[in-house]
């Protein structure tokens, strides 16, 4: 039977496999309905309505994939953290941002996951911004 770590290793891995296919439906079904976003240099937005809305948005203006993915865990499986590589293209410009014209870029990123029975509570996602619009400027 897996113990707890196990099932949470498989949690995050299937949250970033249905990200990778932006599969929407699947990406919400690994999220508590009360999900805590904490967005790279932006602020909290809280619920599964909000999580559905930016990936909208994401999939609006990014096309991106992540690779070499390496997912740990607390003991008590209760926290995970991720790392990975985002190799992306920006499609149409993010407000705020450059201008986009099909720039790709690939940099370095984190999440960091709170679980709470079986699904992600708290999804908080780092890159470093100042490189990334270097990348697609």
């Amino acid at each position: 039977m897996p113990d707890v770590r196990e099932n949470t290793m498989a949690l995050i891995a299937r949250y970033y496999a249905a990200f990778n296919a932006m599969d929407i439906e699947a990406i919400l079904a690994c999220l508590t309905d009360d999900v805590a976003h904490d967005i790279n240099q932006g602020e909290r937005e809280t619920g599964k309505d909000a999580f559905r809305a930016f990936l909208g948005r994401m999939d609006h203006a990014y096309s991106e994939q992540l690779r070499d993915i390496i997912i740990m865990t607390s003991p008590d499986g209760a926290r995970a953290a991720a790392e990975f590589m985002v190799h992306g293209v920006y499609k149409v410009a993010d407000e705020g941002f450059p201008p986009a014209h099909g720039q790709s870029y690939v940099l370095p990123a984190g999440g960091f996951f709170d679980i709470k029975d079986g699904k992600i509570a708290r999804v908080s996602v780092y890159y470093n911004l100042a490189d990334w619009i270097a990348q697609v400027s």
